[in-house]
């Protein structure tokens, strides 16, 4: 695959008269000749569907594997960090809004040619356990990062999808060879907020959940607390419930702040003690790692042993401190430590 401006696209089927059907995340756009989908970047070319995507990155970093966050999937270690412009949710709150709706908001942003051979020896070079594709929503550019994922394990090096989970089940069994794990932002857990605020709907991201679970990607799943829109006690404690019962007890649950940005301006900070309670309601329904995200706090971001309490990884700010998991298990009680690559 070459790294032009307009490369073929997968997962698309030809409809009638040059239509086609874009079947690459949940919304599977019906794109006539001429038009974008969703996404802002994936177009109909005379019946083919390119993307404008492909090779051209908008950010490239090296991270803490704790910032995606992932808290039990090699901690302590970095992610080479690549992003794309676009993204097929439009929420009002994004703290990336710049690159990931610049498609739509007519912004030029620079980007940089950057082949999947040259990501992943980026990555090598920088000493990174994994690669992380993050910032927008890497459904959009999947075809780019499948071809870098796939050339990162011949590598030895993990990939990550920080992402919406509003993928397609197809996307997911393309992407499954290569893809460790996986955050997925769960936005809120109620259908009227998914479709009134973000353009999208709540089951399909349930749906990827499940799926990414049953093939065996490590998932950890985030909820950005607004106020107002999503803090309700009775939402967080259904949300909760559902990842305990359809994801297991050993999800981790990452609560973060939100600070006004974007079309949210008006709104004020995440109270912390909201984002205590939620912290509570996670633990009362059963899940066994509950994190606090956006606040000056050592004792939220820290990892506890779910059989004795003790403190297995202590964090500060993105940063591991001390790892005391051995062999994957808590060396007070010999609990195991669910994750990969947990052992200091």
């Amino acid at each position: 695959m070459d790294t032009g401006i307009a490369t073929e696209a997968w997962l698309y089927t030809t409809e009638r008269e040059g239509t086609v059907r874009c079947h690459l995340c949940a919304h599977e756009c019906v794109i006539r000749p001429g038009r974008f989908g969703i996404c802002q970047v994936r177009e109909n070319q005379g019946g083919r569907l390119v993307t404008h995507v492909f090779g051209r990155t908008v950010s490239e970093h090296v991270d803490p594997i704790e910032k995606k966050p992932l808290y039990h999937f090699h901690p302590g270690s970095i992610s080479y960090s690549i992003a794309t412009p676009g993204c097929n949710f439009r929420c009002p709150w994004c703290q990336n809004w710049s690159i990931s709706q610049a498609p739509r908001e007519h912004l030029a942003v620079p980007q940089r040619v950057s082949p999947p051979e040259a990501i992943v020896a980026a990555a090598v070079g920088s000493g990174s356990r994994s690669i992380s594709y993050t910032y927008t929503e890497p459904t959009i550019f999947f075809e780019y990062a499948c071809e870098t994922a796939r050339l990162a394990h011949q590598r030895g090096l993990g990939n990550v999808f920080v992402t919406n989970g509003y993928m397609t089940r197809g996307a997911l069994q393309v992407i499954r060879p290569y893809l460790d794990a996986a955050n997925v932002d769960l936005k809120a857990f109620r259908e009227a907020t998914y479709r009134r605020h973000i353009g999208a709907r709540l089951q399909p991201v349930q749906d990827a959940l499940i799926t990414m679970k049953s093939m065996g990607i490590w998932v950890e799943v985030t909820t950005l607390l607004i106020p107002g829109l999503n803090d309700d006690p009775q939402e967080l404690r259904d949300l909760a419930r559902f990842l305990v019962d359809e994801l297991g007890p050993e999800t981790p649950w990452h609560i973060s702040r939100f600070f006004p940005t974007y079309k949210m301006t008006d709104c004020p900070p995440t109270p912390v003690e909201t984002l205590r309670r939620a912290y509570e309601i996670g633990r009362e329904e059963g899940l066994c790692y509950v994190y606090l995200g956006n606040i000056p706090s050592a004792a939220g971001a820290n990892t506890l042993c779910p059989g004795c309490g003790e403190t297995l990884i202590e964090r500060w700010g993105m940063g591991v401190m001390r790892n005391h998991v051995r062999a994957g298990t808590c060396p007070t009680c010999g609990r195991r430590v669910e994750g990969r690559g947990m052992s200091g």
